[in-house]
């Protein structure tokens, strides 16, 4: 009986020093120490770096990597209030941004027709309709380069609901059968918030204006500034235009064309209109061919019979950056050119696309922009420049929206799934770039001492796949939360 005492006060005393070795003391757990949030073991040490302490040990150790080893890589992390650097990792370096190009795509195209913008595709018919329901005159379909036409993006409607809204315009009206062709054009309309192409002669007509030559071609003597309402029974010709001299909007009751047009206007609606009229043939109701006028500077009167408008430019960008759409990314740069300069090609996108940075003080050391989407391995940009460029943004009058289309971590667009288990969850606001390994971010990031910052992560010849690489991405941005 005395044994079994013994032992078992002996089993006590042990028991007893064994728990006091293993537990914790609560300072040290309100401290911290042990573990962090999310469940990642930490160490003294790092518990006692400061966040941009933490965030520096990080990218020394993502050095190390061997995802990241022998790739060339670039990160900045930039304060949008002091406009300073906070923290950076060869941030000057020039590397391939991928679709993180089109930040500056859907910035610029804002910037030249706000957030409610809307382009118009109009079914109009001229000469003269019998009792019979026979036309003796053309189908008219007006075009104004919109970018979503026909695509069912972003609400847009498709060819075939614009072209059966068409066809039931053409029955409304008792047309039967249609002795002329089917014009299709391209022109401005007017809006409230009209922008008139430059370098163009545009004459007025009915609800739009329609290009008629160059303002090389205006004389100085016939030009007028102060625009006077015209009566609902003038026969008057009028065109307008952005001066040549004054550089502001004009017109003139006299124009003669003497030379073509030297920029490219954009494609007038051809595949609108080969498929209403294939449409129209299979329903029994004759017509000619489709035909495409450039410049009419005589154009028949015309009766409206239909029109179909484009989603606000709002809903075009979400969806844009959203999904990271090329085509859309590459047909608001054209768009955007052409409005600014009056030409639809390429190199025009391009010019919108560097006067609007040059407003903005945009970084231009290394800056090569070769496409609206950012699909070309020749893109370079520097990390340092991404991140000014948004946060100039956050200054103007449409970042709300610029903002809300950007993929959320976590939840929506092309960032829905990452982040995903990681404390930047709904705290990262980025547009993604993808390319043959190339993997980006830039965006705007929020802290959790409700700090906004902007980021910008280019890395680009990494080794391994694209989802080890987006896990160091995770791993890099986590700390900057701290900051």
């Amino acid at each position: 009986m005395t044994i079994k005492k013994i032992i078992s006060a002996q089993f006590i005393l042990f028991s007893a020093f064994i728990c006091a070795q293993t537990s914790v003391p609560d300072d040290y757990l309100r401290a911290g120490y042990g573990t962090d949030i999310s469940g990642s073991a930490l160490s003294a040490k790092e518990i006692l770096l400061t966040p941009k302490e933490q965030l520096t040990q990080e990218i020394s150790v993502l050095q190390q990597d061997p995802v990241l080893r022998y790739a060339h890589w670039g990160y900045a992390v930039y304060d949008p209030k002091t406009k300073k650097l906070i923290t950076g990792y060869n941030e000057s370096v020039p590397l391939k941004p991928a679709s993180t190009t089109k930040l500056l795509t859907t910035d610029t195209a804002y910037s030249i027709f706000g957030t409610k913008y809307q382009w118009i595709t109009q079914l109009e018919y001229s000469g003269i309709l019998s009792e019979e329901g026979v036309l003796d005159g053309n189908l008219y379909i007006v075009g104004s380069g919109d970018p979503s036409l026909g695509s069912t993006q972003s609400g847009a409607s498709s060819y075939w609901a614009i072209v059966t809204e068409y066809k039931d315009a053409i029955r409304n009206a008792g047309i039967k059968r249609i002795k002329g062709n089917i014009i299709i054009q391209s022109g401005v309309f007017k809006t409230q918030n009209m922008l008139l192409p430059p370098h163009i002669v545009w004459m007025e007509h009915n609800n739009y204006y329609l290009p008629v030559g160059n303002t090389q071609d205006v004389k100085p003597e016939d030009e007028r500034s102060v625009i006077r309402e015209k009566g609902p029974l003038s026969t008057t010709k009028r065109y307008f235009y952005i001066s040549p001299y004054t550089q502001k909007a004009a017109y003139t009751d006299s124009f003669q064309a003497i030379s073509s047009l030297s920029g490219k206007l954009p494609s007038a609606p051809a595949y609108l209109a080969n498929q209403l009229r294939s449409s129209l043939l299979k329903s029994g109701i004759s017509v000619g061919s489709v035909i495409t006028k450039t410049i009419d500077d005589s154009p028949e009167e015309r009766v409206f019979l239909a029109s179909t408008k484009s989603p606000n430019l709002e809903d075009l960008i979400y969806f844009t950056n959203q999904t990271s759409n090329n085509k859309m990314a590459e047909a608001l740069l054209h768009i955007s050119g052409f409005y600014q300069n009056g030409d639809f090609g390429l190199e025009s996108g391009k010019e919108a696309i560097y006067n609007h940075l040059k407003k903005l003080d945009f970084d231009f050391n290394g800056l090569s922009f070769i496409d609206g989407s950012g699909l070309s391995h020749s893109h370079r940009v520097t990390p340092i420049a991404q991140v000014k460029f948004l946060a100039h943004l956050m200054e103007q009058p449409y970042f709300k929206s610029y903002f809300e289309s950007l993929p959320i971590a976590g939840h929506t667009g092309t960032l829905k799934n990452m982040f995903v288990y990681n404390e930047a969850n709904g705290q990262i606001f980025a547009k993604t770039g993808t390319l043959n390994k190339v993997k980006t971010l830039a965006g705007y990031i929020k802290t959790k001492s409700g700090r906004t910052l902007t980021f910008s992560l280019l890395i680009n010849d990494y080794s391994g796949s694209v989802a080890q690489v987006k896990k160091k991405m995770e791993e890099l941005l986590q700390p900057t939360l701290n900051l």
